[in-house]
């Protein structure tokens, strides 16, 4: 069974009520399946719905995060 517990909800900037949340999300996609982190941004304000998400596996993030500061940069 999923596990999901939220790491950190952020305000998202350009929208007044609007919340990014930061999960770690444990057996996603069933059984054995390999931890994922979750970044939701929900218009609303509603973390446990959010109105898009993205899911990353672990050992992406370095690189995701690399290219992001790469985005803010340029």
């Amino acid at each position: 069974m999923s596990k999901c517990e939220i790491v950190k909800t952020i305000d998202l900037s350009s929208i007044k009520g609007g919340v990014i949340s930061i999960s770690k999300v444990s057996e996603p996609y069933g059984k054995g399946s390999d931890t994922i982190a979750s970044i939701g941004i929900s218009l609303k304000g509603d973390i446990n719905d959010p109105d898009w998400k993205v899911h990353l596996p672990l050992s992406n993030i370095d690189d995701v995060c690399e290219a992001l500061q790469a985005v803010k940069n340029s």
